[in-house]
């Protein structure tokens, strides 16, 4: 079943990711902060929209800026790698209604497939295949309404924190 989330359910920590309520310009989407506004995955992206889609896939939003883009006037593919890693936790955090914030990725495999528009939001659509004691295992799709721009799978391994 899906499950709602109460944002003082998960990442309390200021320097993780932290699940908040609706956002007020994206009714329906949930905003998932990223670390401090001096952190690479904050810079990059600022503040992700979340969604559920169902109770097997997460919704991972980003509207894209004139930074993301490469000479040929797409979307650059790190911008595609760095929202696919980042959208894993976001994605399972949402899914599994649990803190990942002491997760780590340890393996990511992507496949590009089409080039991304600028000017269009774009999505990375998040499933949670299995999950063992300390180890995720993920898969999605990176999309534009219904173009796919990329396809992963991932590994993610739960850490304690020190």
């Amino acid at each position: 079943p899906v499950r709602a989330i109460a944002p003082a359910q998960l990442m309390s920590h200021p320097n993780t990711g932290a699940l908040r309520g609706e956002h007020p310009d994206h009714p329906g989407w949930r905003e998932f902060v990223v670390g401090e506004p001096q952190h690479f995955n904050r810079m990059m992206f600022g503040n992700l929209l979340v969604r559920l889609d169902d109770e097997k896939q997460a919704r991972v939003r980003i509207i894209p800026r004139e930074m993301h883009g490469n000479l040929y006037g797409a979307i650059h593919g790190g911008v595609v790698l760095a929202l696919t890693d980042v959208a894993l936790f976001a994605g399972a955090t949402i899914l599994r209604g649990q803190d990942l914030s002491g997760a780590v990725t340890l393996e990511l495999s992507s496949q590009f497939i089409g080039a991304g528009d600028p000017a269009k939001p774009l999505d990375a659509l998040v499933e949670v295949l299995r999950e063992t004691g300390k180890l995720i295992f993920c898969r999605g799709s990176v999309v534009q309404e219904e173009q796919v721009i990329a396809a992963f799978s991932a590994i993610l391994r739960k850490v304690s924190p020190r």
